[in-house]
């Protein structure tokens, strides 16, 4: 899951390295980042082939699944204009289907919260290919300040030269290359990923797993600061944390997985949809150019 991915990420080995050590986050991860930093530079972005999703709303990696009806709950803290703040995240596998160049992809309904205000509603947007790579195709989030529009840096795959990244591969080991997770240059969206090591044991407040991946998030635009993604075989991402000079210190631990009944689905459903009539709106150049979401 994507969550926070426009906490920019970036390269500088020492200084990522000493300010880990300075500020006692999360252990240094085994990732060369002059590696990363080369391989980015090598290619910014993924290329996507709609030729091989042929049951891309079937998203059932190892690492990610995503089945519609499922909410995952996340709680934690955030440094915000250099306060800590209480920081809580809805993230919700919805039923309805949006196309995206040409690949049908399943819709995500996220809520963001900080200090108990909405700062932030989103629709993302993910497909997995035939091998089983998880891909992100865009997403449309809202920003929100006392209960007022602020703005919504919207990308989508195939607009603006924007181009789909993958969240997670099919097979994830350390060692791997680093991918895009993304390209969305009109709104300085460039994360990258790779795989950095496997803890033999994570525990959250809910339950301990095993053979857990972390996966080392970064972009240029902010050297030395990345985010760490935890995730657990056959549930998905678990744990947000942070290293090196990440000004946003997100931390977040999932307290709970929901099964939605059908009617909880169908209140998601029609906010999504709701949000997507506003996208429209405040997004003509963007979103305004994407075929309006479907039920299966």
């Amino acid at each position: 899951m994507k969550f926070r991915a426009r906490i920019f990420m970036g390269i500088g080995q020492v200084l990522a390295l000493l300010a880990v050590l300075a500020a006692g986050a999360c252990t240094p991860t085994t990732v060369s980042e002059g590696q990363a930093a080369a391989e980015a530079a090598e290619s910014d972005f993924e290329q996507l082939d709609p030729a091989t999703f042929s049951d891309a709303t079937t998203i059932d990696n190892g690492w990610l699944p995503l089945v519609p009806g499922t909410q995952y709950l996340f709680e934690g803290s955030t440094f915000e204009d250099g306060e800590l703040s209480k920081h809580w995240m809805e993230f919700t596998v919805t039923d309805l289907v949006k196309k995206i160049g040409g690949v049908p992809t399943v819709v995500a309904w996220i809520l963001d919260y900080s200090d108990g205000e909405l700062v932030e509603k989103e629709v993302s947007f993910y497909a997995q290919d035939d091998d089983g790579n998880v891909w992100y195709l865009g997403e449309h989030p809202e920003e929100y300040e006392e209960g007022n529009f602020i703005t919504a840096p919207t990308w989508i795959h195939g607009i603006a030269d924007a181009h789909a990244g993958i969240m997670m591969t099919t097979d994830p080991k350390p060692g791997s290359r680093s991918y895009s997770q993304g390209w969305g240059p009109a709104v300085d969206f460039s994360d990258r990923g790779q795989v950095s090591e496997v803890k033999a044991e994570v525990c959250t407040a809910i339950e301990c797993y095993n053979d857990v991946i972390v996966v080392q998030e970064f972009t240029k635009m902010e050297p030395g600061a990345f985010q760490l993604k935890f995730y657990a075989p056959g549930v998905g991402n678990i744990r947000v944390s942070w290293q090196g000079s990440d000004k946003q210190r997100e931390e977040l631990e999932l307290i709970g997985v929901n099964q939605l009944s059908p009617e909880e689905l169908a209140e998601v459903r029609a906010k999504a949809l709701e949000l997507e009539e506003h996208a429209y709106l405040v997004s003509p150049d963007v979103y305004g150019l994407t075929e309006p979401m479907t039920t299966p």
